[in-house]
């Protein structure tokens, strides 16, 4: 079943969805025409920004630190899920052909040989000593 507004027709409705799309999936604004951009915050008015003065807290689990959440990043970048479950050869062959970079091969090839990683969860709680991931919240 198709849902959608019962306000207007779906073609409106698609104009409209359209027009947001920028808007959603980037980052900054979209408009070519200038005069279509959101003004500026006043002089008087603080500045709208995704974390100002860096007030926003979160996004970092438990136990790790800004620096472990990138290198974690960064290795499941090179580590998609299409590679697992993998033994750490599949996982070592998968990074070097996807020309990965030396710091990523060499974390890899650093894996216990012949156990079997299910996840880039695995692969970083055996580089770091059992070291911390976020759990599931329910």
């Amino acid at each position: 079943m198709e849902r959608g507004s019962d306000k207007h027709g779906f073609r409106l409705d698609d104009e409209l969805k359209h027009e947001v799309t920028g808007l959603v999936q980037g980052a900054h604004d979209t408009h070519a025409e200038e005069w279509k951009s959101p003004e500026p915050s006043g002089e008087d008015q603080p500045d709208v920004d995704r974390a100002p003065n860096n007030t926003l807290h979160g996004g970092v689990p438990d136990g790790m630190a800004d620096d472990d959440v990138e290198a974690r990043s960064e290795l499941a970048t090179h580590l998609p899920p299409s590679v697992f479950p993998g033994v750490r050869e599949q996982l070592l062959e998968h990074v070097i052909d996807a020309a990965a970079p030396d710091a990523i091969v060499e974390q890899v090839r650093s894996l216990p040989a012949g156990r079997e990683f299910t996840n880039v969860g695995d692969v970083w709680r055996a580089l770091h000593g059992g070291g911390h991931v976020e759990e599931h919240r329910f």
